[in-house]
């Protein structure tokens, strides 16, 4: 047997703040040590914190990272484990992304990222570097002197180590397939990948495949917490040829551990026909001298991987258990209950955007109070849900009574009525509010809305007038003056309610109920926060969620007005925004698939509708620069700066229509 356990800490990072990180990590690293863990592994960039972006242009900033992985590795010098950690490093007058390997207080090598990302809301290709084959230097870490830099591989007393950086692991043509066949049985992965819905069961199959494909055990870390919009679910595996052995707890921070037998891993290979002749034929592509690592390549992808003696990492190993199942039985499943995949979305969604509030919130150091300006409709309500839950699951372990101090002293709810507000969304708003502990707040602004119309047609020319939709947005825009105007007084961190249908269409005012500080559910369509709201109601039994769910979805800024009725039927709206700004389809193709889809529905009207949304959606752009930063859920964002790039200037002639 060669046993040794392996650890992931899971650490909640603040992009620049080196010192904090650096004490985290000392902390998660002690909690491991007591585990007898062997070998930890911690996340991407866990010094600096991730996605730095831009910050990492200031060469001061990658000199501290230096500086406090020096710090790191002297504090945790007496400490019988390995840890590999993500760090960015100058070298060659370029930044690279990497993992360094640290043991007894020395950094024996850092290896840096090559695949870097340039999708979606990824940046990285823009501003740093990439490792390749047989890259091989030294590099000056300050402190911590002159170290091996490259494509390296470590050599401890258990086995041969390769390590690499989170995207490196989703290409199939990533370093791990080389560093494989050069002897490496044990993969280090250090990942911050965003949450999006639907992710873990991806990354759990990516990560098995790789592992299956390379004869390898791979550990995968992710990273923690939010940073802007980016909510970085955590958790992670440990994946030993294809079998999951381990998977780490989501959205929290904390460590877990699993302890293997990696000489199972090399009895696999031996056993695996196809892998060795793989092995063998990419091995003839290099004039070797007997070993993978003193390979002189004929190409890159042959180019053989640079060594590094780190010796004996197991001192704990003598004390570890065979790993055997809990349940007693190698040959049958172990109990589980059976999965409810509607908990699971919904309650992932729901942790997912508490953490990002909750993060926002405390990370930014700006705000002492959360508000929400609760209409009494479905958006307003799930947002203060979402700030309810954040601030409930912060303090849960102190007792009903602290959590219940907590709300009241933290979150702040205001609803702002006119002459079209109703007495059913109002009686819905405070019920809401007052089962929740919520402060509320009754304040009106039909006074402040008549002197503004008033104002408003003072300004105007003979023979202009007032529109309807003017009308309409005035009332929006006093009551986010209003928030914005507590946010100034204590410190309030004004959350904006609106949602991606109504963001996508333009059913939005600049500068009234399109501002706030944070936008929660600005990513997420409006049958999804139904949807959410229906769970809600079944798992938490409160009376304003069904008062709420009662009431059409109206905007309220006219008499009788209802958002489906302005718009289209929610379903067809979210079925556009799919199509159209996520598949690409233009307004012909997208109407043929709304009349496959609702056949239940008039051809025309549906072509009508498929012409509409693409015709509000190009003129809306203009609205989305001047959003605010908002939470990143889907492969899908509407946000111009994040993740889909569209121009503000442009026009839709291209575009066939329905």
């Amino acid at each position: 047997m060669r046993l040794l356990r392996l650890g992931l800490g899971n650490v909640n990072t603040t992009v620049g703040a080196t010192d904090s990180n650096v004490e985290r990590v000392i902390a998660t690293l002690h909690k491991l040590q007591a585990d007898q863990v062997t070998l930890a592994a911690l996340p991407e960039q866990v010094i600096g914190g991730y996605p730095p972006e831009d910050l990492l242009l200031w060469p001061g900033f990658v000199r501290a990272q230096a500086e406090s992985l020096y710090k790191l590795a002297q504090a945790t010098k007496e400490l019988s484990l390995a840890f590999v950690c993500g760090v960015l490093v100058q070298a060659m007058e370029q930044i690279y992304n990497c993992a360094a390997f640290v043991f007894k207080g020395k950094v024996y090598g850092v290896v840096p990222k090559e695949k870097l990302p340039l999708y979606n809301v990824f940046y990285e290709a823009r501003t740093l570097a990439r490792g390749f084959p047989g890259l091989y230097t030294e590099v000056d870490l300050g402190p911590c002197g002159r170290i091996p830099f490259g494509d390296l591989l470590f050599e401890c007393d258990f086995g041969r180590v390769a390590l690499e950086v989170c995207e490196d692991i989703w290409s199939p043509d990533g370093p791990m397939r080389r560093r494989s066949y050069q002897g490496a049985e044990l993969v280090i992965n250090l990942s911050a990948s965003p949450f999006r819905i639907g992710v873990q069961a991806t990354r759990r199959e990516m990560v098995a495949t790789r592992a299956s494909d390379n004869m390898v055990t791979v550990v995968y870390v992710n990273a923690v917490g939010a940073n802007d919009g980016l909510i970085f679910d955590g958790g992670g595996f440990v994946n030993q040829n294809g079998r999951l052995v381990h998977e780490a707890p989501r959205f929290v921070e904390g460590v877990s551990a699993v302890t293997i037998d990696l000489r199972r891993t090399t009895r696999l290979r031996a056993e695996n026909t196809t892998w060795r002749m793989d092995r063998e034929e990419f091995l003839s592509h290099s004039q070797s001298s007997g070993h993978a690592e003193h390979a002189l390549p004929r190409d890159s992808s042959t180019r053989g991987a640079h060594v590094i003696a780190v010796g004996q990492v197991t001192e704990s190993s003598q004390r570890l258990c065979y790993p055997t199942p809990f349940h007693r039985n190698f040959f049958l499943p172990p109990p589980s209950e059976p999965s409810d995949p509607r908990r699971s979305f919904c309650e992932e969604l729901l942790d997912a955007m508490a953490m990002g509030v909750g993060d926002y919130f405390e990370k930014t150091g700006a705000f002492s109070q959360i508000g929400v300006a609760l209409s009494g409709g479905r958006d307003s309500l799930l947002c203060l849900l979402v700030a309810h839950r954040y601030v409930s699951r912060k303090y849960r372990l102190q007792g009903p009574e602290i959590v219940a101090n907590k709300v009241a002293e933290m979150l702040r709810a205001f609803f702002m009525p006119t002459r079209y507000s109703s007495s059913a969304t109002r009686e819905a708003a405070e019920t809401a509010a007052t089962e929740l502990g919520i402060p509320f707040t009754i304040l009106s602004i039909e006074e402040a809305f008549e002197r503004e119309v008033e104002a408003t047609r003072n300004m105007l020319h003979p023979g202009e007038v007032l529109t309807p939709l003017t009308v309409q947005n005035i009332q929006a825009r006093l009551r986010a003056e209003r928030m914005w105007n507590w946010s100034n007084a204590v410190g309030g961190l004004f959350l904006q309610t609106g949602n991606m249908s109504e963001k996508a269409a333009g059913y939005t005012t600049v500068g009234g109920d399109l501002m706030g500080c944070l936008a929660v559910i600005a990513n997420l369509p409006k049958t999804v926060v139904n949807y959410l709201l229906d769970y809600l109601l079944e798992t938490e039994k409160l009376v304003g969620i069904a008062a709420t769910i009662a009431i059409p979805a109206s905007a309220e800024l006219a008499p009788n007005q209802q958002d489906e009725r302005d718009l289209m039927p929610f379903p067809v709206l979210d079925a556009c925004i799919a199509l159209h700004a996520a598949e690409k389809l233009d307004a012909a193709e997208l109407a043929d698939v709304l009349i496959d889809m609702f056949p239940e529905l008039e051809e025309a009207q549906l072509r009508a509708w498929a012409n509409k949304f693409t015709g509000l959606f190009a003129r809306a752009i203009f609205k989305w620069v001047q959003a605010p930063l908002s939470l990143h859920l889907g492969n899908l964002d509407l946000e111009r700066e994040r993740s889909l790039q569209l121009p503000v200037v442009t026009r839709s002639e291209w575009q066939k229509r329905a």
